[in-house]
């Protein structure tokens, strides 16, 4: 994929320019929000900004983009690029963008690394960079052509249930009547919200009901400095402001954490906290297909209280024929519940099981680590992160 001349050129500069990355890519935003402040106001997340958790995922993912290309030059890595491009996708970004940030990107590098960059090491990464930018402006164009544009519909809630304390499940129908598209349990939705500033900010929540619906339904945890920095401004938002009645613009789904179609394979599906929103669309696909094959169902939270969609993960697991339900809790574990951490040494992975995670990293991490010492094939486990995927930049 990478010529053999910038190949070597990559290879040489990849120390420096990865030392370098993270004051880089802190450049590279400053630059481009202050030549186009509308992106970040609209498209996007200043949570994000403000913590530096997008800095980090780019940082990671230009770097792992770049080692992909030297040690794999015959593949290329679409599982990261489909991960990206799905999210892309789901935000609407479009092809002229690509641009838009090659030319601000590129002028951070010469900020950074000065003399350095010369013409045969600008157009290696230059190279690189269109490699991994036309990669994904053609995974996303063949999404938009699945899904039938890029634009949001507006959609009109018709119930809000108030699961606990800090979350909220919204159910909505198409503001304008028309046919609700199915979508692939896991998967998640870009909800925008216009806030008192004016900003139209957007989030992605995942579909926590059952595919086969005619709403769309999704939760949202309240996300406050306990969990992140700065507080969700947007979670914030449709806790405390939307109601039965309001409108809110959502796209059509998107998400590569999918049930695959392996009907006699086991599967385990592991959550923490308001991970277990797409794992509650899982089962009910399980459910509906009548899964055979064992369902091991594990979960975490702080306490009981805090666990959402708690019933439907019960009540959906009831309806397989092989199902077992492991809750584990931090503090006020009830009967037939385990006390502490998330901890699958007493349990008993099938062979051939098909895993799927969402939940904090480190929660995720040490799930994936017990997997794989059961004898779980790391090909065989798959994981959904909430906000940038800091996976990759953490190493």
């Amino acid at each position: 994929m990478l010529s053999e001349q910038s190949a070597a050129t990559v290879r040489a500069t990849l120390p420096a320019v990865g030392g370098a990355i993270g004051e880089i890519t802190e450049r590279f935003y400053a630059r481009l929000f202050d030549a186009h402040p509308d992106l970040l106001r609209d498209l996007f997340n200043r949570g994000n900004q403000a913590s530096g958790a997008q800095k980090q995922a780019l940082a990671g993912s230009i770097a792992a983009f770049a080692t992909h290309l030297l040690d794999h030059p015959d593949r290329r890595p679409d599982a990261m690029l489909g991960r990206i491009a799905h999210k892309h996708a789901s935000l609407g970004v479009a092809p002229e963008q690509y641009q838009v940030v090659h030319e601000h990107l590129f002028a951070a590098i010469a900020e950074v690394l000065g003399e350095a960059v010369t013409p045969e090491v600008a157009a290696a990464w230059d190279e690189v960079y269109w490699l991994m930018a036309n990669a994904l402006v053609a995974i996303e164009k063949r999404l938009y052509e699945e899904s039938a544009g890029r634009g949001r519909r507006p959609w009109e809630v018709v119930e809000r249930i108030e699961e606990t304390a800090d979350v909220v499940t919204f159910r909505l129908r198409p503001a304008d009547g028309g046919p609700v598209r199915g979508f692939r349990a896991g998967q998640y939705v870009s909800v925008q919200v216009e806030l008192a500033d004016g900003a139209r900010q957007i989030r992605q929540y995942s579909l926590s009901g059952a595919p086969g619906e005619s709403v769309r339904q999704f939760s949202v945890k309240r996300v406050t400095g306990e969990d992140a920095t700065p507080d969700g401004e947007v979670s914030h938002h449709l806790h405390a402001r939307v109601r039965v009645g309001d409108v809110l613009r959502l796209s059509e789904p998107y998400g590569d954490l999918v049930l695959d179609d392996a009907p006699g394979a086991p599967v385990l599906l592991a959550s923490a906290g308001i991970g277990v929103t797409p794992m509650i669309a899982m089962l009910a696909q399980l459910a509906e297909d009548a899964h055979a094959a064992p369902v091991t169902v594990v979960h975490g939270d702080r306490s009981p209280a805090d666990h959402a969609l708690r019933t439907e993960q019960e009540a959906y697991a009831g309806k397989l024929a092989d199902a077992s339900v492991h809750f584990f809790y931090e503090q006020d574990a009830p009967a037939g519940a385990r006390t502490g951490l998330v901890d699958l040494s007493n349990l008993t992975v099938p062979a051939g099981t098909r895993a799927y995670l969402c939940g904090p990293l480190p929660f995720m991490r040490a799930v994936r680590e017990q997997l794989l010492a059961k004898g779980v094939a790391a090909a065989d486990i798959h994981y959904e992160v909430f906000g940038p995927d800091l996976w990759l930049a953490q190493g």
